[in-house]
């Protein structure tokens, strides 16, 4: 375990690069990493610009030239008729000397760790590791850094730091998600296209309106959109936490906004670093990370759960910085007191009212002060004049916020920026130069993190007549390091006699010193000749003859009622979700008492320190488990009980499947993502047995941290004082054609959000049994009675 955190200057500053030009953006503005994705897919920002396949050899030098590193982001699930695919874009990768590969997807990590044991392995965000157990478990598999989940704090980023000596990365800057990542099933329920396979449509942005038992509570247009995290004042925490790395989101945003954000955080890094070298960011640098991108700022989950702070529902696109608030109407001027600059064609925006709608805004035609039009105001009260027609001035009204959304000048100011002062980090350098007429010219390199080498010049030193070499000319020549990675700290000038050596052999030295010295930074590696996919095909057992094994049906079940109804029915076995522990202890007895094989779910999440939640589950005694997250294998493996890994672990191809099973998994049920041809095909390949299927379903689209009991219909900002609103009203989201969505809360007050409407797959039962699935489970939400269940379990 580590002794101690990384210091400021060890721990790394990664930025996005969604093209070319944020990659140039994130290099001169101080980044130690990028992350990027291919064009091809498999990554979860398809929607970005990206780069070619042809592309990535050059990335790859010209960021190692700057000294920085690339991380290739291999983010989403894979279908096994994709993995010859990946495995190829994998060898490409190691070809081009990427630093490290994102993954989400278990086989995919099995397929890249067997290809290359040396290309190092950074575990996304997508794989839902929230737990120093859940990173436990997949430590064999080759990983060497975690990107955290956005819902940890920094105690529980501390905590997991002491339990593991794998490398953490924590995301401070951009978008937040309102779901776990790699546990959203929205944009795929909704519309089709999987967050999953890098194709999120971002419904969590959409309107919804929030229906209790007792009407409409009150009105919050955008329930499910947070406003985006920023963390430069929580930057020294995390380092102090243990952090390895410091992570910005972007990479559908503008190179604008990599600049912006980018050298804000490495600034505070270095003023972190050397405190009386640097100077951190000042309130018009925080200005310009507002109005580069901000959807209002918060801390997350950092500080622990604030859902009032983390979700204010009147609003889901770019808000920017505070201009000021509105003190009056004076004809078709509004006047606005100014906390902030204003200049003729800003665009700003009136914050709306939870019962207003949608928010207005425009650009400024012309600014008012003291009766007379100015082109820029800084203080005091002005007039602000608009597009005619364009501000409905009904809807202004006294104290309203003024938030400027957009500043033309800001690109302007980044780009002079940018010609200015170098704040990329740079590698100091020391050189021990040997010159002696007669003799070849030594140059010796060394750099702090250990690198060495040392040239020699082609031909002898010859004797100066005019210009013999000094030490102020060889620092001069050599200190000339342009663009590159490097800074001459100190140079030793062992000259013997007056040798003299022409500019252009100083130059081709240098040169060639940087090229020796950039080799041995970036190590090339080598992939395994022969297909790796190959290699772990033979390990998994082929698919064989179904046996003669009659169908199981299992009925999950989330309150007591339910349960009673289906014990009429008596399935294989009833699954046990309640969302209270009382309910479940309950309903263990149930079912135990009925004679009919109990099973316990798992949470979909495991933090640090909610081991007892799975003891509570193991003194249950129950028959088997249904796990839904890593730690939850762990534990229960150690314990001998029998598993069904659940959806929640996206499997969706073989090598996972096998991996789930080793880990000790009886069955494991098909992802969501599978769609109606993969998951016969996945069912054809794997053993009998081992799959299993939910026929009936409501689509557990959001799984998120956020409460939002406590947001809507209290004025608590967490668990500790919300009035467990959860307990006593049924709460639902209708979306704009109607639909009403269901929202839970689990003992944790983790809160998942179901689709209105039911999912049948009962059409392809037939189908999936002749090709070997013995197992179906039907989920209940809203269905409570026999009748219900009865027909659910035998569909016509």
């Amino acid at each position: 375990m580590p002794e101690s955190a990384p210091s400021p200057r060890s721990v790394e500053l990664m930025a996005p690069a969604g093209d070319w030009a944020c990659a140039d953006a994130a290099i001169d503005h101080g980044a130690d990493a990028v992350y990027f994705g291919l064009q091809n897919g498999f990554n979860a920002r398809a929607k970005a610009s990206n780069f070619g396949q042809e592309d990535l050899p050059r990335l790859m030098d010209h960021l190692h030239a700057r000294g920085v590193r690339g991380y290739l982001t291999l983010n989403t699930l894979v279908f096994d008729d994709e993995l010859p695919s990946v495995e190829r874009l994998v060898r490409l990768a190691v070809q081009a000397n990427v630093d490290a590969v994102l993954v989400q997807d278990l086989g995919l990590l099995r397929l890249v760790h067997r290809l290359c044991p040396e290309l190092p392995l950074h575990a996304s965000t997508q794989m839902t590791l929230s737990s120093a157990e859940c990173l436990d478990e997949v430590r064999s598999l080759g990983i060497r850094r975690v990107v955290l989940p956005r819902e940890l704090s920094v105690a529980e980023v501390a905590a997991i730091r002491r339990q593991t000596d794998v490398e953490l990365e924590v995301f401070v800057h951009g978008a937040l998600c309102l779901s776990y990542s790699g546990q959203c099933l929205a944009s795929l329920s909704l519309g089709g296209r999987s967050a999953n396979r890098g194709r999120c449509a971002q419904p969590c942005r959409l309107p919804y309106q929030v229906v209790t038992d007792s009407g409409f509570p009150r009105d919050c247009r955008y329930p499910l959109s947070p406003h985006d995290l920023a963390a430069y004042d929580r930057v020294s925490e995390l380092c102090r936490a243990g952090v390895s790395a410091l992570k910005i989101e972007g990479r559908l945003k503008p190179p604008e906004y990599v600049a912006v954000a980018t050298r804000c955080y490495r600034e505070i890094l270095d003023a972190l670093s050397c405190p009386e070298g640097a100077t951190p960011p000042g309130d018009e640098e925080l200005a310009e990370l507002e109005m580069a991108f901000s959807r209002g700022f918060c801390h997350g989950w950092l500080d622990g759960d604030d859902h009032q702070a983390l979700v204010s529902g009147r609003g889901s696109s770019h808000r920017g910085t505070l201009l000021g608030c509105v003190r009056g109407v004076r004809g078709d001027r509004i006047v606005v007191e100014l906390s902030a600059p204003v200049q003729r064609g800003d665009g700003v925006v009136f914050e709306a009212d939870r019962s207003q709608g949608d928010e207005q805004g425009g650009r400024v035609y012309e600014i008012f002060q003291n009766q007379r039009s100015l082109k820029a105001a800084t203080v005091g009260s002005v007039e602000l004049a608009f597009r005619y027609g364009s501000i409905d001035r009904s809807r202004i009204h006294l104290d309203q916020k003024v938030w400027k959304t957009d500043d033309p000048r800001l690109a302007q100011r980044i780009h002079r920026r940018r010609a200015g002062r170098d704040v990329r980090p740079r590698a100091a350098l020391d050189l021990t130069v040997e010159a002696a007429s007669g003799g070849l010219l030594h140059v010796t390199a060394r750099t702090d993190a250990g690198f060495e080498c040392r040239i020699a010049s082609e031909q002898p030193l010859a004797e100066a007549t005019r210009h013999p070499l000094t030490a102020e000319m060889l620092t001069e020549q050599f200190g000339r390091l342009g663009q590159t990675p490097y800074r001459l700290r100190r140079l030793e000038a062992r000259i013997d006699g007056r040798p003299m050596a022409p500019l252009s052999v100083l130059g081709q030295m240098r040169r060639e010193l940087i090229e020796r010295l950039n080799a041995a930074q970036w190590p090339r590696r080598t992939a395994m000749s022969e297909s790796a996919l190959t290699a772990i095909e033979q390990e998994i057992p082929p698919p064989c003859p179904a046996p003669t094994v009659n169908l199981r049906w299992h009925v999950l079940c989330r309150s007591l009622g339910q349960v009673e109804a289906a014990l009429d029915v008596r399935p294989d076995s009833v699954m046990v979700d309640c969302q209270q522990p009382d309910d479940c202890d309950r309903a263990a007895r149930a079912v135990r008492s009925a004679g009919v094989s109990l099973v316990l779910a798992t949470p979909r999440i495991h933090k640090p320190g909610e081991s007892d939640v799975l003891e509570s589950l193991a003194q249950c005694r129950p028959d088997a488990v249904l796990v839904r997250n890593l730690a939850g294998l762990a534990f229960f493996r150690s314990l001998g009980v029998p598993m069904v890994a659940d959806f929640s672990l996206n499997a969706v191809n073989r090598p996972t499947l096998a991996w789930l099973v080793a880990q000790g998994a009886q069955r494991v049920t098909a992802a969501y993502d599978l769609d109606e041809r993969r998951l016969l095909d996945l069912a054809a390949a794997v053993e009998p047995g081992r799959l299993e299927v939910i026929v009936h379903r409501h689509t557990p689209m959001f799984h998120s941290e956020h409460c939002l009991f406590c947001n809507v219909l209290s004025e608590s900002h967490n668990r500790q004082d919300c009035g467990r609103w959860c307990r006593r009203v049924g709460l639902r989201l209708r979306d704009r054609l109607g639909v009403e969505h269901p929202v839970l809360a689990d003992r944790q007050c983790r809160n998942t959000v179901f689709h209105g409407q039911p999912e049948s797959l009962t059409r392809l039962r037939s189908e999936l049994e002749r090709r070997g699935v013995r197992d179906f489970r039907v989920e209940l939400l809203t269905e409570t009675t026999p009748d219900e269940i009865r027909r659910l379990l035998t569909p016509s």
